[in-house]
Formats: structure tokens, sequence, C-alpha cells
């Protein structure tokens, strides 16, 4: 082996040397939807690990505002008001944000959630950064949205697909969302599902005394339902479901989260008289005391990329009434943790909902299966595999 060959071999082998804690730069949606729960939470799991992370985006996530650690960081995206542009370009905003972050912090690999406008603005930044001598793998995770709804019209779609073609790896948060993918764009990359976690041992240690009596009367149940209020959640169902039910048991349904839909699912409980049977709690910090109130939940949606707050009701032992849209049935499972039906079976939901709330023993042993199912998602199982994928883009661009 020459010098040169040696020099070359030796560089290479310290490049590709696993480094034991990371400088990770996360871009996500900073509100309550399911991408911006499940990249804070990741961020979060990965500071424990020594990683060091820092959080670019418009908004300090919610799930950090009560949170200080040592290796998390923020660093907000500030969109200068322009009377040039009609619509600020946030994009631009971001891609200049990252290219100081990346550069100030020594950042090893970048991880989107959401092909755009965050892979988008991310490949922006990698060019910027390549002219300077600085290379920086992207990592994309698919959440749904950017996939079946934005990312699948014409207008976007060649650049849903430039995004996710010109990442270093991509990942889905489920097989569903995968193929779907697959199936709407040309995708010349490889795409790994990684689920979507819940930090199980998290809500286990937290043993937080559940006293139903401030929700409901003790012959009352409690249905929940957590959402965004879009119109694919098909907010309306979820009410009449419930009405279905509170005609055969005295029941409550408990309404999380803040939407388009709310103020048509308001006006219907005003017009029917069910003000003080359907209570509407807006976006809420504290899911963990709603779902321990809970017997059981709601999510008839008619698009579903995972369903996200489905594991999170399962995690605390509460079964779930559930479409068989998209991801769904990767995470409830019929007849164990809960009953999957036909998107709009509003029939088939309602006696499956009723058949657990009858039978106390059913019910127990539902409950005790949600939280087995759950355990499969685990944060402690998942982490490992996103290590995995930024070891792997880190290695891939150094030759």
């Amino acid at each position: 082996m020459s010098e040169l060959d040696y020099k070359n071999f030796f560089t290479r082998h310290l490049l590709t040397k696993k480094k034991e804690n990371l400088n990770i730069a996360i871009v996500c949606y900073p509100t309550f939807g399911g991408s911006g729960v499940v990249a804070t939470e990741l961020g979060i799991a990965l500071s424990s690990k020594g990683h060091d992370i820092h959080f670019v985006t418009y908004h300090q996530p919610v799930r950090l505002e009560a949170l200080r650690h040592p290796n998390i960081h923020f660093h907000e995206v500030n969109v200068p008001d322009y009377p040039l542009f009609k619509y600020q370009p946030y994009e631009l905003a971001l891609s200049s944000r990252l290219l100081e972050v990346i550069k100030l912090h020594n950042i090893d690999v970048l991880h989107v959630h959401y092909a755009i406008p965050h892979a988008y603005a991310a490949y922006m930044a990698k060019k910027m950064l390549e002219d300077e001598g600085i290379r920086i793998p992207i990592v994309t995770t698919l959440h749904g949205t950017d996939i079946t709804l934005v990312g699948s019209h014409p207008f976007y779609r060649p650049a849903v697909t430039f995004s996710i073609n010109h990442s270093d790896r991509v990942t889905a948060v489920s097989e569903s969302l995968k193929q779907d993918t697959l199936r709407l764009f040309e995708i010349k990359t490889n795409i790994k599902v990684i689920p979507n976690f819940i930090d199980v041992e998290k809500i286990e240690s937290a043993g937080m005394p559940c006293d139903r009596s401030l929700l409901a009367a003790k012959e009352e149940k409690i249905l929940t339902h957590i959402s965004n209020f879009r119109p694919l959640k098909r907010i309306m169902d979820v009410i009449h479901i419930f009405e279905k039910v509170a005609d055969k048991i005295p029941s409550k349904l408990m309404m999380v989260g803040e939407g388009p839909e709310k103020i048509k699912a308001i006006r219907y409980v005003e017009q029917n008289g069910l003000e003080d049977r359907i209570l509407f709690l807006g976006n809420s910090n504290e899911i963990d005391k709603i779902l321990c109130f809970s017997d059981l939940f709601l999510l008839p949606s008619e698009q579903e990329s995972f369903g996200l707050s489905a594991l999170e009701a399962m995690a605390h032992g509460v079964p779930v009434i559930s479409s068989d849209a998209g991801g769904i049935s990767e995470v409830n499972k019929d007849g164990y943790s809960g009953f999957i039906s036909p998107i709009g079976d509003l029939e088939a939901m309602s006696e499956n909902a009723l058949k657990l709330l009858l039978d106390s023993e059913l019910h127990l042993k539902f409950k005790q299966q949600a939280k087995a199912q759950a355990s499969l998602f685990s944060l402690q199982k998942i982490v490992g595999q996103y290590e995995e994928i930024y070891s792997d883009a880190i290695a891939s661009i150094q030759y």
C-alpha cells in the first residue's frame, strides 16, 4: 500500500468511525400536531442519550416549553416582513437560518420532518454549504400530510419528488404511508419505515391519581377524541358515534383540539342540547390526565398515516374504536387493542363501543391488551433506529 493509499484509508477510517455523541439539527412544525410531537419527543430522547439537539423552527415546540435541558437548543426562524412579498418566503428564511446553525454548531446531520417545505429548504441550505466545502447529510421523515394531501397536488408534486429523491436518507412513519409515497411519486431512493412511538416508561412511571369525578358522574362512561379537527378527521362521525352510545349508556365525550371543523361541531352540539354531555377542551398539554379519565378513544378518520393519538390512548390503557384508514391498522390491532371498522360505518363503530362499555370484564381485558400493543411502539425501542439512520447518512457523504 502506497503512502497516499494509506493516508486515504486512514482518513476514511476516521470519518466512518461511529461518533458517540452527535450534533443533530431538527426541523419540524412546533405545534400540537403529530409530526411536531414526534419530532420533539425524539429530540428529547436523543438528548438524554448525550446527543446535542438543535431545534430550528419559527416557534419553540410546545412540548419544550416547560423543559430545561443542557443538550437541547432552540433556534428561531425569523421571517422579515417585506412589503414586496404578498406571502413571506419562509423557505428562504429557514434555509438561511439552517446555514447559520450548521456552521456555528458543527452540525453532523440534519433531520427534517415533512418533505415540503422542510426538506426543500434543507436542500437549499445543503447546496449553499457545499460551496463552502461543508457537506451535511439530510434525513427526511414523511408524516402523511406532506404526501397524501399537499404533496399529491399536481402543483407541488415535482417539489416533493425532488425533495425526497435528494434526501440522503428517507423514513416513513408507517408501511401504509411508504406505499402511498411510492404510488404517488417517482421515488428513486429507499424509504425505511420507522413507526411513530410513545414514551411508555414515562407514562408508567408517572403513576398519577385519576379522579374521574372531576369530569363525570360515577355511572357515566367517558369517551375521548383528540385531533386537529380537520375535515379528514370526520369530527361529526365522532359525535354521531357518541350519540348512539349515549342512547344506551350514560356517557360524556371529551373533544380535545382545535381546527376548522370545531365551530360546526359546537353549533351541532348547541342545537341538539348536548352541551352538558360533550365538552370541548381545546388544545391541551394535559393529555395524560385526560386519557387517564377515558374509557374509550374514538378515531373514525378517513385518512391517517399512522394514528399517533390512538397510540397515546392505548399506552394509557384506553381501547380504540377506529376506522381502517391508512396506517391505523398497523397501530390498533382489531379485536385486541380495540376494534376497526370501514370508514363511515358508524353502526359498526357504535356497536363495538357498546360491546366494550357494557361488558366490564371484556373492557378490562382490552385495556390491558391496549397497553401491551402500545409497548411495541415504545420510544426506547425506536430511538436506536434513528441513531442508526443518522450514522448511516453521515457515512454516506464521506466518500
